[in-house]
């Protein structure tokens, strides 16, 4: 039979959205009960789209459910709606410690945190534009006002490149947080949920650092293994921070204000790391 190459993209087209749409169906599902601010065609002002988030979740599935085997206690101090920020530490080489979080988040409490990027993310090619679908941000201050406005929740690493590329030897030592979160939960009131990430540090040790810029990244990483380890994830998450109470929000102008507060947050979140450490069995269980 001679089947025109268009009338074969044709049916390979149907075929394909035929499956993509049984494949989807449960994590689509999940995600459209997740309200979101439709900006008048399917995406938000930000580029954040249902379907494109449900992809995310069924390509990241297998990843946590199976080979991090994630475990979170304290979810429950996620709020399930209103304006808030989720600050952990990063490490790890590439960030799958903040893919996890984000499954973790969407999965259990039903809402999408909005990762905040570094400023290189958007520069590169193919996985940024899923990124943003799944509602990835870049870290403006006028995207963080508009989101925190909106009743998101924002999800933040203050120790930004510095923590994912540590050596191995400083694994868990949390490296300096930058202020940035801490004068956005106080100018907006809103409350800090820290969260301790154990099992990243071990999943992909870096032996080195190419000095290689590459669509805007600072360096490029050279790891043990060409894969992460199937290390086991543990999310402790913290009872919500209020550092917000007894100041107004122009206090968030006051940089000694807004350095105390920051503290407050990484002693918190550095707490957790070791009471995860403490309790876990293994690298890998």
């Amino acid at each position: 039979m001679n089947v025109r190459p268009a009338v074969l993209q044709s049916l390979v087209g149907r075929a394909g959205r035929r499956l993509a749409s049984r494949l989807l169906a449960e994590p689509l599902e999940h995600v459209r009960s997740i309200p979101f601010r439709d900006a008048g065609h399917g995406y938000d002002v930000f580029g954040y789209e249902p379907l494109h988030a449900a992809l995310g979740l069924s390509l990241l599935e297998p990843l946590y459910r199976h080979w991090f085997r994630v475990r979170s206690l304290g979810v429950e101090h996620i709020p399930t709606r209103g304006p808030a920020l989720l600050v952990g530490n990063h490490s790890g080489t590439l960030p799958f410690d903040a893919l996890m979080l984000w499954m973790d988040v969407v999965l259990q409490r039903k809402r999408v945190p909005r990762a905040v990027a570094d400023n290189f993310v958007p520069a590169l090619p193919f996985v940024s534009t899923l990124y943003a679908r799944s509602g990835v941000v870049g870290g403006t201050a006028g995207n963080l006002r508009v989101l925190l406005n909106a009743g998101e929740l924002l999800m933040i690493f203050p120790e930004g490149v510095p923590g994912i590329s540590k050596p191995f030897r400083e694994r868990y030592k949390l490296r300096d947080f930058r202020v940035g979160h801490a004068e956005l939960a106080i100018r907006h009131q809103a409350p800090v949920v820290p969260v301790g990430i154990v099992g990243a540090e071990e999943q992909m040790p870096q032996i080195a650092r190419l000095p290689v810029q590459v669509f805007g990244a600072p360096y490029l990483p050279v790891p043990l293994t060409p894969v992460p380890l199937p290390v086991r994830y543990h999310f402790h998450y913290g009872e919500p921070l209020f550092l917000h109470e007894g100041l107004r929000p122009e206090d968030a102008d006051d940089p000694e204000v807004v350095r105390r507060a920051a503290e407050q947050v990484k002693r918190a979140v550095q707490a957790l790391v070791e009471k995860g450490l403490r309790s876990r069995k293994g690298v890998f269980r």
